[in-house]
């Protein structure tokens, strides 16, 4: 199974350090935070990564390359100066993710989701990995019911941790360009076809210099 991460986002909010850095470049405890991401696949099994790019995205591929230094198989889906989106970047990537289901990461959160775990699971269009909704996103974002599958309502809504399974399918007939992955997702749901699990472990979304100090403190202790 091919892996995406998705790093083409400007980062608005960790200006000024993204004003001369790509978001996924900036370091944490001596390393890029895209790089923690990018072992872990490897780790996990999924050593075949796309990598999207657009704010100074020429400077990741320069630091990375191919990921032969990482004993990953890099390629790179170039967006230009303007991201597209997180379901507008994913469908741009699909000639290079092939047929089969892939997994999605995104590329500024820090987790320890076993990302093993996802290789056998059985889905339909989408399986979305979920967690406690964390201070910033108190209204969470969707309800996992006991067969598992996920609704946009519930009586307990949960914050999607950009980790996540999907079919090339979830895209069809969605014409390129910027799309939000979330209008494409509720829409499927309303038919069951989206389902979803809950991860109970360490998850942070790095959206802040104050987060990403944070983090710091994490790897460090």
């Amino acid at each position: 199974m091919k892996a995406m991460i998705l790093a083409a986002g400007r980062g608005e909010r960790m200006r000024p350090l993204t004003d001369s850095t790509p978001k996924p470049l900036l370091e944490v405890a001596g390393k890029p935070l895209i790089q923690y991401t990018i072992e872990n696949l490897v780790a996990a099994g999924y050593p075949e990564i796309v990598i999207n790019l657009a704010h100074l995205g020429r400077r990741i591929r320069d630091y990375f390359g191919n990921g032969q230094a990482l004993s990953a198989n890099i390629v790179y889906s170039d967006e230009g100066d303007s991201a597209l989106e997180t379901a507008g970047g994913i469908i741009k990537a699909l000639p290079l993710l092939g047929e089969h289901p892939f997994l999605v990461v995104n590329g500024d959160i820090a987790c320890d989701f076993p990302l093993s775990s996802l290789h056998q699971r059985r889905f339909d269009l989408a399986h979305l990995v979920l967690v406690d909704n964390p201070p910033h996103h108190a209204d969470g974002d969707f309800s996992i019911a006991e067969d598992g599958k996920l609704s946009e309502h519930g009586p307990k809504k949960l914050t999607f941790s950009g980790i996540g399974l999907y079919r090339p399918d979830c895209f069809v007939g969605i014409a390129p360009g910027p799309h939000k992955l979330g209008p494409i997702l509720r829409k499927h749901m309303l038919y069951g076809r989206i389902s979803g699990e809950k991860h109970s472990g360490f998850w942070m979304d790095i959206g802040t210099p104050e987060r990403l100090r944070e983090l710091e403190h994490h790897y460090q202790q």
